[in-house]
């Protein structure tokens, strides 16, 4: 069982201020979360190989199409300031 020191100083690193009732509560209820882990340790795993998920890899993208792009003429429809055919923006350097 996890020490009332013990809670207090991840009450402070999680920067909590806790009642006296929440630190016995907390000290409880962190003690059966740290028990479960050493339960856990138990288990045997030697022929179960490590995995990111249970679930078969899937993806959930459509598949990739070539399609007809827009025209130059449909890009430049709602550019504020067209010159030449292209997209006239302010400069980004002052020399």
């Amino acid at each position: 069982m996890l020490s009332r020191e013990e809670v207090l100083h991840i009450a402070y690193l999680a920067r909590l201020e806790l009642t006296e009732e929440e630190i016995e509560e907390y000290r409880k209820q962190l003690s059966a979360i740290l028990d479960y882990f050493e339960r856990l340790k138990e288990v045997d795993t030697e022929g179960i190989p490590p995995t990111a998920s249970v679930l078969p890899p899937r993806t959930v993208l459509r598949e990739d199409e070539p399609q007809q792009g827009l025209s130059r003429e449909e890009l430049l429809a709602n550019a504020p300031d067209v010159e030449d055919g292209q997209f006239r923006v302010p400069p980004v350097l002052d020399w």
